[in-house]
């Protein structure tokens, strides 16, 4: 790394013992298949630079015997030397894989954050909105934005002239359709597309499947700021909306019923619907080393894997914030996460969350009744942590998936602690909370 400050001598001898290691491999590996005289003259070079070494002589001496030595292994050297370039690189990948591959196994492990269920001490996947009418970026700030902040531009187009239209699931959540995609051109993937409609033609927009920002995204823009439950009703008593359905999966029949609400704004051809930059979400390494030595500590940042959460029905990687050892006994009385019997201590977070100390917003009981999930912390119940498992929630209470929900992380399930944030550069660029 600091080879630059070395003085030509010292760079030379350490030429010479690169070049002697490199003829005592080919001596050993080959030494079956050299003749006499080969072996001999092998042999006698090496002395020479060696003792070349031991004079420590100048650089225009050692450079005439690894001359004299390279003169030598040329004719002898096999598949050890010369090499071609494309061996030299494929072996330097090769190495490189391997380091890389044995660095995330055994000690590091990068992880992006996809959903927002740990808001706001990790970002999940946001949209900086930029409503037709408002300033974008240019090209330069578009760039700068994709290297520090990971920040796409996403638009649906008016495909003509007329009024724009939109489905509806009957929650008021506006619909979608997964489907199959790539990324980058070549990854395979799942997205999710909106669909809108210009008197009747469609325009769409496509988010990655963990992307739950879209809705925030349409209320600002097209619906004056309501929630789109209100919208929806308000609609179906003025007669602007038609009962439709929409297929929630390619390749399936799951149909949801839903409407497709007329929205009272008309758009030119060429004009976007909606546009917003995704800005991705907070990517960290994590620490797989440390709980090989000491035991996770409640108020850790938590990673785990999800294979054997039946519920969840997917082997992913999750983030979220372990609350609960074996043994411990929970309670949610919102605002306050209680561990056996007291509130609990360990985070920041649990601070914030207990005084709803903005943008902290409180823990919030699991709910009895969501259709496959457990509802477990539902108000008046405590729940007690079974042996060789542990409990983990969201710091964003009101919008995770957590153990309220899908029970208990299985101790052998267990990956690591968010370690550093590397990316974007925001503020949080730093050590993980």
């Amino acid at each position: 790394m600091f080879g630059f400050l070395q003085s030509t001598e010292r760079k030379m001898r350490e030429n010479a013992d690169n070049w002697l290691q490199l003829a005592d491999k080919i001596g050993h590996y080959r030494r079956d298949e050299l003749t006499a005289a080969q072996a001999q003259a092998l042999r006698a070079k090496c002395a020479d630079l060696r003792l070349l070494l031991r004079q420590r002589a100048d650089a225009a001496k050692l450079k005439l015997g690894i001359e004299a030595l390279e003169g030598v292994l040329r004719p002898v050297g096999g598949t050890f030397y010369p090499k071609s370039a494309m061996v030299e690189n494929v072996e330097f990948f090769l190495v490189a894989a391997i380091i890389v591959l044995g660095i995330r196994t055994f000690f590091l492990q990068p992880f992006k954050i996809p959903t927002n269920s740990m808001w706001p001490t990790y970002y999940g996947m946001t949209a900086e909105n930029l409503p037709p009418g408002s300033p974008v970026p240019g090209p330069l700030e578009a760039v700068f934005r994709f290297f520090a902040f990971g920040a796409q531009r996403r638009a649906a187009v008016a495909p003509g002239d007329g009024e724009i239209a939109v489905k509806f699931f009957t929650n008021g959540v506006v619909g979608c359709m997964e489907r199959s995609a790539h990324k980058w051109l070549i990854v395979p993937t799942q997205v999710r597309e909106y669909t809108f409609y210009v008197d009747g033609a469609e325009a769409t927009v496509q988010v990655p499947l963990d992307f739950g920002d879209f809705d925030r995204v349409v209320r600002e823009t097209l619906l004056g700021g309501a929630d789109g439950w209100t919208y929806l009703q308000q609609a179906i008593q003025q007669g602007r909306a038609q009962r439709s359905e929409i297929l929630v999966r390619e390749g399936t029949d799951n149909v949801r019923p839903a409407y497709l609400v007329r929205l009272g704004r008309t758009v030119r051809a060429g004009d976007p619907i909606v546009r917003f930059d995704l800005m991705t979400g907070d990517q960290l390494f994590v620490d797989r080393l440390s709980y090989h030595f000491v035991p996770p500590k409640v108020g850790d940042g938590f990673v785990f894997r999800t294979r054997n959460i039946p519920l969840i029905g997917a082997d992913q990687y999750y983030v979220k914030r372990l609350v609960g050892l074996p043994g411990d006994t929970l309670e949610i009385r919102p605002p306050v996460l209680y561990r056996n019997g007291r509130p609990i201590t360990g985070a920041d977070a649990f601070r914030r969350n207990a005084g709803r100390i903005a943008p902290y917003q409180g823990y919030t009981n699991g709910r009895k009744g969501d259709l496959n999930y457990l509802g477990w912390l539902a108000p008046g119940e405590t729940l007690t942590v079974e042996p060789h498992v542990f409990l983990a929630l969201g710091d964003n209470s009101r919008n995770s998936q957590d153990g309220r929900y899908w029970g208990f992380v299985p101790e052998k399930d267990v990956v690591g602690r968010p370690l550093f944030v590397y990316f974007p550069f925001t503020r949080r660029w730093g050590p993980a909370r």
